[in-house]
């Protein structure tokens, strides 16, 4: 908060290019972490989440477009990926690449699995086969209160 405003740290998610669209990205860049989680919820999110802004905006990498995604692969811990504009020194500096569909969801997040669910129906309706799935977080919890809307996006790499 800044004299009584509250200074914007998410921009507002538009859900409508990402609904049901298919992107193509190559080698699309992130620095990659891990979050410590106990099943499946995050204990040091925020703390992973200030340590790598800071470096990314200290390497002036801020990208046009902010991603963070979550790769949930443990009930302990998930990869977490933030895009960047060019490499972060002294960061796992990543880069992903294929094709993905994408559905948005909007509602709290214990809805996940369910809305994973929807996503694999909605894959294969598609005639294909999904090899990995991410988490798109697309606002903060301070953000998400303040627009009213907990937007998700579930990326399947196809």
């Amino acid at each position: 908060m800044t004299n009584g405003a509250v200074v914007e740290c998410c921009p507002r998610f538009d859900p409508g290019p990402w609904d049901g669209t298919e992107l193509d990205w190559k080698n699309k860049r992130f620095v990659k972490d891990r979050v410590r989680s106990f099943l499946h919820i995050p204990l040091n999110f925020g703390s992973v989440m200030v340590r790598n802004m800071q470096k990314i905006e200290a390497a002036g990498a801020k990208p046009d477009e902010m991603i963070v995604l979550s790769d949930e692969n443990s009930l302990w811990g998930a990869d977490v990926y933030i895009s960047v504009g060019k490499e972060v020194p002294n960061s796992n500096n990543v880069t992903i690449s294929g094709t993905f569909v994408s559905k948005v969801f909007e509602g709290p997040y214990q809805h996940v699995h369910r809305w994973i669910e929807e996503t694999k129906k909605f894959v294969a309706s598609q005639g294909k086969q999904i090899r990995k799935l991410f988490c798109y977080y697309t606002t903060c919890p301070k953000c998400e209160k303040k627009y009213g809307k907990n937007y998700v996006v579930i990326l399947a790499q196809v």
